[in-house]
This record gives structure tokens, C-alpha cells and sequence, in this order.
């Protein structure tokens, strides 16, 4: 049985859905604010100071503090069930079940949302490693709990749940810089769709421009 690790926005996914959640779970009062208060952290990021992974804290914290977790919980599981299956990628539904049918262990690493996230892992069999909103009492608080799970995390997440070294082979799937150590465990590698042989065409690749959804904006 061999390990296969998929990042989720980009290499599952074809656009950005943790942008798009935002936008689906947002009241009109929260998507004024952060118009507002995150106006220069965007501008930041689109001229390349602010790294994606500094980024979407901040926004989360805006979107999401003091908002009861019952509530967007409930949105995480209509937006995976209404809004994800149209986002989907063919080929990466096709090799996950290409790893079920070999006996594989699958395993979503994402920088994206539990909320939902939790709910279409679920109904794919597969397990979830992702950026986890802190709920204090049946209400968030904006906070992540261990924070983004990107680059580095994602690695200290994945030795931290699986015992690496009993895999023969370990599959990793990614799209950005934010998967290159999660790339670099594995003994396959695919970047973007493409097999690669190591990591090292991804140092100059900045983190916040990796990826633009389909309406041209930056998907922090």
C-alpha cells in the first residue's frame, strides 16, 4: 500500500476555492469591510510583498471572527455539495480512484478550509490534512488552529499523522510553491500534471502569483 498525497485548489480543483467560499458564505456587511480594512493587504500581495500564506489569516479573520460556527459549517456543506463538483478536474478524480483501486491511502493537504473541506473528503473516502478554523464555544474566532497549512506545515502535518516510512512509493500531486515540500518526500512527483524529477524549478516561483482564478484575481 503506497502513500498519495493531492493538494486540493488547483490540482483537484481547476479555480480557487477558498476565495470562492468566502464569497458564498460572506454576509454583504462582511465583503464591505474587507473591501475596506483589506484594501492595501491586497495590493501588497498583487505587487508580490505579501505572500499568499500571510494573506489569507488576515482575510479569515475578517470573514469569519465572531460569526457562529454552526452557521458556516452549515454553508461548508452546501457550498461542497452544490458548488465543488463544478470545480473538479477529470483527471484528478480519475487518479484518485486510480490510487483507491490500487489499495492506496489518499490524503487531501490543503491550505483550504475544514468547513468544507471535511464534508467532500468524506464523501470521497479519502482523508484531509487542511487549514482548520479555531472555534471557541460555538463561535469562530477568525484564528486558524496551528495555523496555515502550507509549505512547511503541510510537511510537518503529514510525518505528524503518517508513519512515511512504511510506504513503498509516496505519490505527491501539487500546483504552487506552497506544495514543494510536500513534493520533495515523494518518490513521484507531479507538478501541475506533469511529472517532474525534483523541485528545484519551483524556487523562483513566488507564492502569491502562482495562481489566478477564472476572474483574473489573485487567490489568496
Amino acid at each position: 500500500m503506497n502513500l498519495a498525497l493531492f493538494d486540493f485548489d488547483g490540482t483537484i480543483t481547476r479555480a480557487d476555492t477558498w476565495t470562492e467560499f468566502l464569497r458564498f458564505s460572506a454576509t454583504p456587511q462582511r465583503m464591505l469591510a474587507a473591501s475596506v480594512v483589506l484594501s492595501p493587504l491586497m495590493v501588497g500581495y498583487k505587487l508580490g510583498f505579501v505572500s499568499a500564506r500571510t494573506a489569507r489569516p488576515l482575510v479569515a479573520k475578517v470573514a469569519f471572527q465572531g460569526r457562529k460556527s454552526v452557521i458556516v459549517r452549515r454553508l461548508g456543506r452546501k457550498y461542497a455539495a452544490d458548488v465543488l463538483p463544478d470545480l473538479l478536474q477529470p483527471q484528478a478524480l480519475e487518479r484518485i480512484a486510480w490510487h483507491q483501486e490500487h489499495g492506496d491511502t489518499v490524503v487531501v493537504v490543503s491550505g483550504s478550509l475544514d468547513v468544507y473541506l471535511t464534508h467532500w473528503c468524506k464523501s470521497m473516502k479519502v482523508d484531509l490534512i487542511c487549514t482548520q478554523l479555531e472555534d471557541a464555544n460555538g463561535t469562530l474566532t477568525g484564528k486558524y488552529v496551528g495555523g496555515d497549512c502550507s509549505g512547511g506545515e503541510k510537511l510537518r502535518r503529514i510525518a505528524e499523522r503518517y508513519d512515511l516510512a512504511r510506504y513503498p512509493v509516496i505519490y505527491a500531486y501539487g500546483d504552487t510553491v506552497e506544495d514543494r515540500e510536500m513534493l520533495e518526500i515523494a518518490h513521484e512527483k507531479y507538478y501541475r500534471w506533469e511529472k517532474i524529477a525534483d523541485c528545484s524549478s519551483l524556487s523562483a516561483e513566488h507564492p502569491g502569483s502562482a495562481r489566478l482564478n477564472p476572474n483574473g484575481e489573485s487567490d489568496y
